[in-house]
């Protein structure tokens, strides 16, 4: 019998070490010159090997960067009341948050008809990055009514939920009253809050949060990975007309 290709040999062996937890999701594999010397094969053979990974979905290439072990995509619901640590939780996810900015300011013109306030009123900002196993998959930043929520960034400089830190002012319960998303390239902030390339594809979803009186309480753009989430929509979030531009 034939001997298989070199490649599949290749191809079969680095499938084993990624299915076995040698290289977890997000590891970068060896460059196709450490690969080649390790098989004692040409690049050519070494490329053709990673080639079939790739398309099987198991890694994935990113020009400049290499060639890294593929994130199983988080699935994360896009609905009217989704809560990010119960909703990974929930499927089986290790969910964190990490502040990266607080602040208070004036409004600007798009924060204050999302909040629907007078242009130049106080809002909270709070910037960060949310995190599933460990591994970034967005990047937000909101606007919050100052008046209305005095003591929020205290609040979530001592646990980063919005959830927890609007309960510590009285609101129990909000919905999302609308959302848009829209297919960005990161630049290269973003990719490096995101561990990713510059110019990679990413997910941009920007929408309002009201309390039950209808009364804007967050103003939220947030930037996911594309290849780390899968956004679900549940189909259950109200049309809104006045949606800033």
């Amino acid at each position: 019998m034939a001997r298989p290709a070199l490649w599949t040999t290749i191809h079969h062996r680095l499938s084993s070490e990624i299915a076995a937890g040698h290289y977890a999701p997000g590891d970068r594999l060896p460059t196709e010159a450490e690969l080649s010397a390790r098989f004692g094969v040409n690049r050519h053979t070494v490329r053709r090997a990673l080639q079939a990974l790739a398309e099987t979905g198991t890694v994935i290439a990113r020009r400049g960067a290499g060639v890294f072990v593929q994130h199983k995509p988080t699935r994360y619901p896009i609905g009217k009341r989704v809560r990010f640590h119960r909703s990974l939780q929930a499927a089986g996810h290790v969910p964190e948050k990490r502040v990266l900015m607080l602040a208070t300011r004036p409004a600007d013109a798009r924060e204050a008809q999302a909040l629907a306030l007078s242009e130049g009123e106080m809002v909270h900002l709070y910037e960060g990055l949310s995190l599933s196993d460990s591994a970034p998959i967005a990047f937000f930043r909101s606007a919050f009514p100052a008046a209305r929520f005095p003591g929020l960034p205290e609040a979530l400089r001592a646990d980063p939920s919005v959830t927890a830190g609007f309960a510590a002012h009285g609101l129990a319960d909000y919905t999302r009253a609308w959302t848009e998303v829209t297919a960005k390239s990161a630049d290269p902030a973003l990719a490096g809050h995101l561990s990713i390339p510059p110019g990679a594809p990413v997910l941009r979803s920007v929408g309002v949060n009201i309390d039950a009186d209808d009364r804007p309480v967050e103003y939220g753009r947030t930037y996911f990975a594309g290849d780390r989430v899968t956004l679900n929509f549940g189909g259950d979030d109200p049309a809104h007309e006045a949606r800033p531009e």
